[in-house]
């Protein structure tokens, strides 16, 4: 299976990558986030309870 995802349009290097998550009742949640491969750039958007957060600071999880 052969996937082409969408080039940064921040950093025009990198690749948007899509990230699937779990919601509170345990059910997938694909392509919550999309993240750039290169790791100079940190873009980011993330959809949280229905919202679209754009390029907030990336920090550790300590859940």
């Amino acid at each position: 299976m052969e996937s082409n995802f969408p080039k940064c349009q921040k950093c025009d290097i990198g690749i948007l990558i899509p990230l699937s998550d779990y919601g509170r009742d345990g059910a997938s949640i694909r392509y919550k986030a999309w993240v750039c491969t290169n790791p100079d750039c940190g873009f980011h958007l993330r959809i949280d309870n229905g919202e679209v957060s754009i390029g907030k600071d990336i920090g550790q999880s300590f859940k």
